[in-house]
């Protein structure tokens, strides 16, 4: 639809932009949802403790975290696939860095700190 030949696909393990468009609706498009929510509303994810090392921590503020990290390893991967670099790359890398300096800060850290952590481990 956007008029992206599929040849800047030869260097990846797909044929056309089909899973690629269905794994960027669910990790950078669903998921970041869910983590908003979360970030927000705070409610009890007893799963989201299984998926996460920092337990002193609400479960959606790690999960900022991975989406960070996530968006760095999308764009890696996708500059090495399409042996290019374009402006729109270096900004969704700049944003998985904003996102995970934000995350990190101390303040941000200390008002997702769980109370009654012990419970939720």
């Amino acid at each position: 639809m956007l008029g992206m030949p599929a040849s800047v696909l030869e260097r990846s393990p797909f044929d056309n932009f089909v899973i690629p468009g269905l794994l960027l609706l669910a990790f950078f498009g669903l998921l970041p949802l869910m983590v908003l929510f979360g970030l927000l509303k705070q409610p009890q994810w007893r799963w989201g403790y299984r998926l996460t090392p920092f337990r002193s921590l609400h479960a959606s503020w790690s999960f900022s975290l991975y989406i960070g990290f996530g968006l760095i390893i999308w764009i890696l991967v996708q500059t090495y696939m399409m042996d290019a670099v374009s402006v729109i790359h270096v900004l969704y890398t700049s944003l998985g860095l904003l996102i995970q300096i934000v995350t990190l800060l101390p303040a941000v850290q200390r008002y997702f700190m769980l109370d009654g952590c012990a419970e939720r481990s």
